[in-house]
């Protein structure tokens, strides 16, 4: 039996993610580095032994290559999982470039599975570029599935132009013998629009009530909640696809007020984060000169989304304005205690707060957790 023949194209975590699990159910996969301009060959033991994109990178095993075209032009299935660092007008730039790199070799028969959020509507675009440069026409000469992926989550529904069935994707994409289902590409675009939509308006409703929370009694109450362990990087997992979402829209609507009120709900918060470490300073008659602000924020760099590297670069900017002394602080080793500046270390994740606080707290520390209360230890 000759194995399905598979390219990933994006060496991102969650393209990384899905390649291994159709690696180890014995599809012949490649994965195509961008920045090596090669297709790497996966094999199964090489997707066992190294679980994730940062363990192969720092291994660097010998691995099979060819020329991305050839890879491409031989494969029953693309997976279009790239990493886009760029945001607005010049993310879809961005995404369009390399949508038209990865397809162009594509041969007659082959299936391209989209698997980055495109708002509702967003695939008809995809679709129209998609014969456009591969010159063949869709269900016909070419097959599409939209299918979402990202970090720690997998849809439960492949989407598909004309709700065509596909056995043999719906295998390789089956996760513990759990059947994947199919739906129109619109039904899966609106699935996971509400998934989203769901996630950010109660996110939103938590950052907006937890600022009536002045008082120390409301404020020690609340601890004991779960909203204290939701954290910065919580709060912007998926905002690039919520942002997806808000260009896919026309008008004034609810759905439109939803999206940008979620938006306004996050960028609310960041600036009530700002102003809580200013107000530290104040309390503590700290002088900006005489204090260094760490933000201990470790991101996965291979993720498919950048909104995260975005807001850091964001949150470092703002602080800037007010003290000059503002670094980054991330992975498993922190140099916190060693200056002669009063530390102010901002938490912006549960695992980084966890660490921050097994290393010890100094006298010269004020320790800030990025939850919607802005905790100050």
């Amino acid at each position: 039996m000759v194995a399905t023949k598979v390219v990933v194209y994006g060496l991102s975590t969650e393209g990384y993610s899905i390649a291994c699990q159709m690696a180890i159910k014995g599809a012949d996969v490649f994965i195509v580095d961008e920045s090596a301009h090669m297709a790497i060959s996966l094999k199964a033991e090489i997707a066992k032994t190294y679980p994730n994109v940062t363990s192969l990178k720092e291994d660097e095993p010998l691995l099979g290559v060819e020329p991305i075209d050839v890879a491409i032009s031989h494969a029953e299935y693309l997976f279009f999982a790239p990493r886009i660092r760029k945001t607005g007008q010049e993310a879809k730039m961005e995404i369009h470039s390399k949508f038209k790199d990865s397809t162009s070799p594509m041969k007659k028969g082959g299936s391209i599975i989209y698997n980055l959020p495109t708002g509702i509507g967003g695939n008809n675009e995809i679709i129209s570029l998609l014969e456009h440069v591969t010159g063949l026409e869709m269900g016909k000469g070419i097959s599409y599935f939209y299918y979402p992926l990202s970090k720690g989550y997998v849809p439960e529904i492949i989407g598909s132009f004309n709700g065509k069935l596909d056995d043999k994707l719906g295998k390789l994409l089956e996760v513990e013998k759990k059947p994947k289902k199919f739906a129109s590409v619109s039904s899966s675009e609106i699935i996971h629009a509400i998934k989203i939509l769901t996630q950010f308006s109660n996110l939103a409703s938590i950052l907006e009530v937890c600022k009536f929370a002045q008082d120390s009694t409301t404020r020690n109450d609340l601890v004991f909640t779960d909203y204290k362990d939701l954290f910065l990087d919580d709060m912007t997992n998926g905002l690039y696809d919520l942002r997806s979402l808000g260009t896919s829209i026309e008008g004034a609507g609810t759905m439109m007020y939803l999206v940008n009120g979620s938006i306004k709900g996050i960028e609310g918060y960041v600036k009530r984060l700002i102003d809580e470490i200013r107000s530290t300073l104040k309390k503590n008659e700290l002088k900006a000169s005489r204090t260094r602000v760490v933000l201990v924020w470790t991101q996965d760099s291979y993720e498919m989304r950048g909104d995260k590297v975005d807001m850091l670069n964001s949150l470092v900017t703002k602080l800037r304005d007010y003290i000059g002394d503002v670094e980054v602080q991330q992975g498993p080793g922190l140099d916190l205690f060693h200056s002669d500046k009063t530390t102010i270390i901002v938490a912006c994740s549960k695992p980084d707060y966890d660490k921050v606080v097994k290393n010890g707290k100094d006298s010269d520390v004020i320790i800030i957790k990025t939850n919607p209360l802005c905790e100050i230890l």
